[in-house]
C-alpha cells in the first residue's frame, strides 16, 4: 500500500482518517457459462485482486484514480448518476446507481485503486464493484451485508454497465475462503464453503496457475450477451414445444426447464440452441461430479472434470479464441497440472489451471516455450503467475 500511499498524498494531500481494503479476483474452477441460467457453480478467490485506499467525503463528491487506468473519476453521490462515459469509472457509477435505488447517500470517497494483474477472464470488474460498494457502504454507515454486497455490485453491472451476467463474480468475490471450495447455486443464493477432504480435512494439494494469453478482452464488446439470449431462446423453444407458460423473455432460464426435456426436444432445435442448453445441464452435472470428488480429497477427479468443462466451453458453449485454444492444448499436456480451462467468459483474456507447486518452475519453462512458439509476437504481454486461494473482500 505504501505506492497509493505516496499517490493519495500527492493527489489529495494529508489526511488523517484512510481506509484500506482489498478486493481479490477469483477463479471459477466448475460452472462455467451457467450462473446467468441460475446454475451451479464453484470458485476460488486468491489472493491478487484490487487495492483501495480512500477516505471520506462530507460534500458527496466522488474522486478516484487508478494507478492501473488513466484518468480521475470525478461524480457526487448525492445527485442522481450521470450517464455512461464509456470508462472504468462507469463501475463506480454503476455502484453508487444501484446504492441509490433504496439508499439516500451523503457522503463519497476519494481515493486510490491498484489492480495487481492484467485485465482479461479473472473478474477484475466483479472485485472493483464489490470493494467499491463496501467503501461507500463504510463511509455512509450503511450497514450492508455480505449478501447484500453481492446485490447491489450485481445490479450494478447488469443494469447500469450492461453486462447481462449472474452472481458467480460477485459471490466468490465476497464470500470465498482461502482453503475452502465455493460452491453456489445461483438460483436460490444458497452456497457452502467446503474444506478439501470434506469433513477430514486436507492441505490443499494445489496452487493456482494464471495463463495470460497477451491479448486483452471487454466482456460488452464481445458475444457474452449474445450467448445469454441462446440461453434464453433454447429455454422457450422446449417450453413452446411442451406447450407450457412461457415467462417474459427476461426471465427465462434453462434452470426453469428439466433435463428430461433437452433430451426429448434436442435433436428438434436449431444446432446453436441444443449445444447452449447441453453445455449447461453437463457443466452442472460437472459441478456435482466436482463437489463430490473435492469431499473425497481427489484432486485428479476434480481435475479431469475441469479439463471436461473447457471441452464443453469450445465445442458446446462456442466460446474461447485461437490463443486461449491453443494454451488449453498445452495445459492438457504439462506435466503437474490437474486441470484447467478458459477463465471469465472466454473470450481471449486467461486460462486457469489447478498446478503441483513442486512442479512451478518446469511448469512455466514449458507452457511459455510452446505458446511462444505459437504466438511469438504475445513474448512481451504473454504472462504466468502462481497464486493462492484467498478469503473475500475485505479491509486490512
Amino acid at each position: 500500500m505504501s505506492d497509493l500511499s505516496q499517490v493519495y498524498g500527492t493527489l489529495f494531500g494529508k489526511c488523517d482518517t484512510l481506509y484500506r481494503l482489498f478486493s481479490p479476483y477469483r477463479i471459477c474452477p466448475l460452472g462455467a457459462h451457467v450462473d446467468h441460467q441460475h446454475g451451479l457453480v464453484t470458485g476460488f478467490a486468491f489472493d491478487s485482486g484490487i487495492e483501495f485506499l480512500f477516505s471520506a467525503t462530507d460534500s458527496g463528491k466522488v474522486e478516484m484514480a487508478s494507478l492501473t487506468f488513466e484518468g480521475l473519476m470525478t461524480f457526487n453521490v448525492q445527485r442522481p448518476v450521470d450517464e455512461k462515459q464509456g470508462n472504468w469509472g462507469d463501475y463506480l457509477r454503476g455502484a453508487v446507481w444501484a446504492l441509490q435505488l433504496d439508499f439516500h447517500l451523503e457522503k463519497g470517497v476519494r481515493g486510490i485503486v491498484k489492480g495487481s494483474m492484467p485485465i482479461g477472464g479473472l473478474s477484475s470488474s466483479a472485485a472493483l464493484l464489490c470493494g467499491f460498494v463496501m467503501a461507500i457502504d463504510k463511509v455512509n454507515g450503511l450497514g450492508l451485508t455480505r449478501q447484500q454486497i453481492i446485490d447491489y455490485a450485481s445490479i450494478a453491472e447488469r443494469r447500469y454497465v450492461g453486462l447481462n451476467n449472474g452472481i458467480l463474480d460477485q459471490a466468490c468475490v465476497v464470500l470465498c475462503e482461502s482453503d475452502k471450495l465455493l460452491f453456489l447455486d445461483t438460483e436460490t443464493g444458497r452456497h457452502r464453503l467446503i474444506p478439501f477432504g470434506g469433513d477430514n480435512q486436507r492441505p490443499l494439494p494445489f496452487r493456482l496457475g494464471i495463463f495470460f494469453s497477451g491479448v486483452t478482452r471487454k466482456l460488452t464488446g464481445t458475444d457474452y450477451n449474445l450467448r445469454v439470449a441462446e440461453c434464453k431462446t433454447a429455454a422457450w423453444i422446449m417450453q413452446a414445444y411442451e406447450d407450457g407458460h412461457l415467462k417474459e423473455f427476461q426471465d427465462t432460464r434453462l434452470r426453469d426447464v428439466d433435463e428430461s426435456l433437452f433430451e426429448k426436444y434436442s435433436d428438434m432445435m436449431p444446432s446453436r440452441f441444443a449445444k447452449r442448453a447441453r453445455h449447461f445441464y453437463s457443466e452442472c452435472s460437472r459441478v456435482r461430479q466436482g463437489v463430490e470428488a473435492w469431499e473425497r480429497g481427489d484432486i485428479d477427479t476434480f481435475g479431469r472434470l475441469v479439463f471436461e468443462s473447457c471441452e464443453s466451453s469450445t465445442n458446446n458453449y462456442e466460446c474461447g479464441s485461437p490463443e486461449l485454444t491453443s494454451l488449453y492444448h498445452i495445459m492438457r499436456s504439462t506435466d503437474g497440472i490437474y486441470g484447467g480451462r478458459f477463465s471469465g467468459a472466454g473470450f481471449k483474456g486467461a486460462c486457469i489451471a489447478l498446478v503441483d507447486p513442486t512442479k512451478e518452475n518446469s511448469i512455466r519453462n514449458y507452457v511459455s516455450e510452446k505458446y511462444l512458439e505459437l504466438y511469438p509476437q504475445y513474448k512481451d504481454s504473454f504472462e504466468i503467475f502462481f497464486c493462492n486461494p484467498a478469503d473475500g473482500v475485505d479491509f486490512r
